[in-house]
């Protein structure tokens, strides 16, 4: 079984990948997950930002010595592991979504559904947001600007009463941000304008190359996603089971995403029955910064989901170097000493936000490791 996480950094310097000497210092790093290290977990979703502390009353978000860290804001981290499609021209599929424990549930009108079943779907699409109950961000995936049936999409379902999120495919330019964005003003009823956000999806090498500005378009947008096989189609990529070919625009991606400070979805694992396929890619995306993944078959969630909560050999980590960092600041110390290693600034800030991404995740932090420091 591989090794990952903090016990990987114990192998000797000539066995250890090179990110892992990188990431140690990086405050936006997303450690790699296993889901070995969480089997018997379920993570609960929870979406509010309520802090947790220990018996002692030591909290890890929110306190006087967090907020005196410049450059780190959590605001704007949000719970959206597994971005789960549901094709809406099949009922089956629609029934099945209303148990689904994936973080996002996203109804998908674009390519999922036939040219055929487009007004089917449709007709389908917001009677699945209404009758959904299980507690997951419900988004909705249109067609493409430009396609000629984006607006009858967002005709229909902007006036869903639970559409949390429009994921915007093939996004090329701003322009296309910024027509959705209009028509959420004009079309969304009034008291829910402000709680819809997008995703923008990154697809084209257009897109890629503008993707700062995109990122810029539109106050709503949240994430930036990567759609692997749209963009190989565009630029005639060859796609291999090393996936090296897809590293510089996943990594433009997901930086870009982060310098912005919005999500960072990865790319879907179209071999759905291949557990181990399933495996590696989301351990690459979290060790790449991801933030969560798109599935597109149930067997796909929890394992997605897993692998995005960080596992327990992180987490003890990151609360004793909070700990150590809270004690310092009463103490009026900088950098101070854990387990023979130098803990500054950068790697404090890493911690906290390992700490905030498992608490959204249900981890009680404080009942798990109250004793530790």
């Amino acid at each position: 079984m591989r090794t990952t996480g903090v016990l990987s950094l114990l192998r000797p310097a000539s066995r250890r990948p090179f990110g892992y000497l990188l990431a140690v210092r990086a405050s936006t790093y997303a450690p790699p997950f296993t889901a070995s290290s969480l089997i018997g977990r379920t993570p609960a979703r929870l979406k509010s930002t309520t802090t947790s502390s220990s018996p002692a009353g030591r909290s890890v978000i929110g306190t006087d010595a967090m907020a005196q860290i410049p450059g780190l804001d959590l605001s704007h981290e949000k719970l959206r592991r597994a971005v789960f499609y549901v094709p809406c021209s099949e009922e089956r599929k629609i029934q099945k979504s209303f148990t689904s424990t994936a973080d996002c549930i996203m109804y998908d009108l674009e390519d999922g559904v036939s040219l055929n079943r487009k007004g089917q779907a449709r007709s389908l699409v917001v009677n699945a947001l209404a009758a959904n109950t299980s507690g997951a961000e419900l988004g909705v995936r249109i067609n493409s600007v430009g396609s000629g049936l984006e607006l009858d999409d967002l005709n229909v379902v902007l006036q869903s009463e639970k559409l949390d999120v429009v994921m915007v495919p093939k996004v090329d330019s701003p322009r296309e941000v910024g027509y959705v964005a209009q028509l959420i003003d004009s079309l969304a009823p009034a008291h829910r304008r402000d709680k819809i956000s997008i995703i923008a999806g990154i697809e084209t090498a257009r897109g890629l190359v503008n993707i700062r500005s995109i990122a810029e378009a539109d106050r709503r947008i949240d994430a930036l996603l990567f759609a692997a096989e749209d963009y190989c189609a565009d630029t005639g990529i060859i796609r291999t089971p090393a996936r090296k070919e897809l590293y510089y625009a996943r990594s433009v991606v997901c930086t870009t995403a982060h310098a912005y400070r919005l999500q960072a979805i990865d790319m879907v694992t179209m071999d759905f029955r291949d557990m181990d396929v399933l495996c590696d890619e989301s351990t690459e995306g979290a060790e790449m910064g991801f933030t969560g993944k798109q599935v597109i078959h149930p067997a796909q969630v929890d394992v997605v989901q897993q692998h995005f909560v960080p596992p327990d050999a992180i987490l003890a980590r990151a609360w004793r170097i909070v700990c150590g960092y809270q004690d310092s600041y009463v103490l009026g110390k900088g950098a101070f000493d854990l387990d023979g290693k130098a803990i500054d600034m950068p790697v404090v800030k890493w911690a906290y936000r390992v700490l905030r991404r498992a608490e959204l995740a249900g981890i009680d932090m404080a009942a798990k490791f109250g004793t530790q420091s």
